[in-house]
């Protein structure tokens, strides 16, 4: 007797396409519960089907390449920003948008003010003054007290205001713009970047980049800021003007910058590598193990309630 043909088992998990590769982590953690489909390797009739798309990193989903999954409904973002993902197309076609919401607060907080630290107390320079030798043959480094400082926030949404609440074991004064007063705010609101670049010794950004904040910090706001001042950026690059970032520390219109963005990565300005007061990082302010499982849970959790017919965890309002 011949032996049985084993027929093919049918996937019956929810399709899900990706959007670019899938990090390890998301994979093992979305493989058993969705049937995940790169885009590239989609058949015609896969992509043109597929009700939920996810990107990891920030690909840009622009109107066309919505338009070319007809039956899109949902767009699910790792990231806290979508300044990568069109939204008014998303709007048009009644598609939803969801994104990492609070899971990466905390610790995007948390580097902020380490990168405030690690410019005014000159801590990546006395690293290399130490691994050089310096500390036997060379005059010691000075550098800036932290406690005291006054510190202007851009963007006090979950992210600055748990910047300001750390900042509050330092003593330093904290005021801040967006684009209304907050009325339950204690700390002092000033309606323009440049005034509150005036009134502050650190600037620092944590607001989304839109077409009304980008390029919002240009050398009007460097120079309100001062020759003592230091920038902090762990927003996005494109809300500084880069080139004139670069001349404004040359020619010590500000004192020094902590940056973990910018404004085409991973390309970094190559005048910025050689200028010691300034701390640059790679984008990580988010990469730790606790907000990447959080966010995996969260994703995992968006499209399990959208395949349910239920609420989203984190939307986005278009």
């Amino acid at each position: 007797m011949e032996p049985a043909i084993q027929q093919p088992v049918a996937d019956n998990k929810p399709l899900v396409l990706l959007a670019d590769p899938i990090i390890p982590e998301f994979e093992s953690e979305l493989s058993g519960r969705f049937r995940l489909l790169p885009l590239t390797d989609a058949d015609p009739t896969a992509a043109t089907s597929a009700r939920a798309l996810l990107m990891v990193d920030l690909p840009a989903v622009t109107a066309a390449f919505i338009g070319a999954l007809p039956a899109l409904e949902l767009v699910v973002a790792s990231s806290a920003g979508i300044d990568h993902i069109d939204l008014a197309a998303c709007r048009r076609r009644g598609i939803q948008v969801t994104n990492a919401g609070a899971a990466y607060s905390a610790d995007a907080a948390d580097y902020a003010v380490g990168l405030l630290v690690a410019v005014l107390r000159r801590v990546a320079a006395a690293d290399a003054y130490v691994r050089r030798g310096g500390w036997a043959a060379e005059n010691p480094l000075l550098a800036t007290k932290v406690s005291g400082k006054r510190v202007g926030i851009v963007g006090l949404g979950r992210i600055g205001s748990l910047i300001a609440k750390r900042l509050a074991a330092f003593g330093c004064p904290v005021s801040y713009h967006s684009r209304s007063p907050k009325p339950s705010s204690p700390y002092t609101f000033y309606p323009t970047a440049r005034a509150l670049a005036a009134d502050s010794d650190v600037l620092v950004l944590c607001c989304a980049l839109t077409e009304e904040t980008r390029r919002m910090v240009g050398r009007d706001v460097m120079e309100a800021l001062g020759s003592g001042g230091v920038l902090v950026n762990v927003g996005r690059g494109g809300l500084v003007d880069e080139p004139e970032l670069v001349r404004c520390l040359r020619d010590g219109v500000i004192a020094g910058a902590g940056l973990d963005v910018y404004e085409n990565e991973p390309h970094v300005p190559r005048e910025l590598l050689g200028m010691d007061n300034v701390v640059l990082s790679d984008h990580r302010a988010v990469l730790t193990t606790e907000s990447m499982q959080a966010v995996i849970h969260l994703v995992a959790g968006n499209l399990d309630a959208f395949f349910d017919g239920k609420p989203l965890l984190s939307p986005v309002t278009l």
